[in-house]
Parts: C-alpha cells; structure tokens; sequence
C-alpha cells in the first residue's frame, strides 16, 4: 500500500512536470507597459486636472473657515459678544468643519472613481493586446512581471516590445 501510495504521487508529479515542460510561458511589465502607453498620459493629466480643482475648493474652504474662527476668537477675547452669539458661532464653526470634512471625502471618492473610469479602457486595450500577441507566438501562459506581483524571477520571453508594437508605440 506504501508503495502504491509512493508511486501515484511520482507519477502525478512526473505528469505535471510533462505538461509545464510543454508548456510555453512568457512574461511582460504590464505596469511598465500601461506607464508607456500614451492614453495613460492623457488620462493622468485629466486626473491632476481634476485633484487640482478639488484641491483648490478644498483651500478655499478651509481659509474660510480659519478666518471665521480667527474673527470670532477675537471678539471673544474682546468680550463683544453675548454667550448666545458664541454658542450660535460654536456651532456654526462644528458644521462648517464638518461640511469641509464631508468634501474632502465625497471629493477623494470621486477622484478614484474617476481614475477607475480612466483605467478600465487602458487596461483592457493592453489586455487584448497582450493575448493577441501571446496567441500569435504560441504562448500559452503570460505572466505578470510587475515588481510587487509575486513574479519572483522573470527568465525567458519578455512581451513588453512585441505588446508596444502592436499598441502602435
């Protein structure tokens, strides 16, 4: 039974090494290659253009409210205003501080549903791109070179050029 159960396990191993050794594999930086590609640049500018415009509402308000605090805090050491008037601007100030808060993150999740809008048609242009070309060599597997992506060592065939040609740069 031991050497039944010693001899399946040779064999599966020696099945799977047959079929990985016929199998052809490739790999390519896709984040290299979607860095490269010029539809990103354009999409990385419309995404500045756009952090700039939140940015600077964001300035805006936040200078707003350090004025209005700054003014009250004076005519509070003053003595110029009644408690009534302070706990009106007390609150003033909590809900201004918290409508800031609330655009600072209604504007983050746009910023980044934006960018997932931008990304998506860039991503998948380079996906076909890189199953056309692995097609037309014969590979069958395509591995992810990016650094950070498991990818350990990146020996043999490297698509990035063969990917660019075909995306036309």
């Amino acid at each position: 039974m031991k050497h039944l159960k010693t001899l399946a396990i040779a064999l599966v191993l020696f099945i799977s090494a047959q079929v990985s050794a016929q199998s052809k594999m490739a790999h390519i930086d896709v984040k290299t290659l979607m860095t490269n590609m010029p539809e990103m640049k354009t999409a990385q500018t419309q995404l500045q253009k756009i952090q700039e415009t939140y940015d600077k509402e964001y300035k805006t308000m936040v200078q707003e409210y350090q004025g209005k605090l700054e003014k009250y805090q004076r005519e509070a050491e003053n003595g110029t205003a009644t408690e009534a008037v302070n706990e009106t601007r007390s609150k003033e100030m909590q809900e201004m501080g918290q409508r800031i808060q609330q655009y600072q993150q209604t504007a983050t999740k746009e910023l980044q549903q934006k960018e997932l809008d931008l990304l998506k048609p860039i991503m998948e242009k380079a996906q076909t791109a890189i199953q056309k070309v692995a097609t037309a060599k014969g590979f069958e597997y395509v591995l992810d070179a990016t650094e950070g992506s498991g990818l350990l060592v990146a020996k043999g065939t490297d698509l990035l050029n063969d990917v660019k040609k075909e995306l036309g740069f």
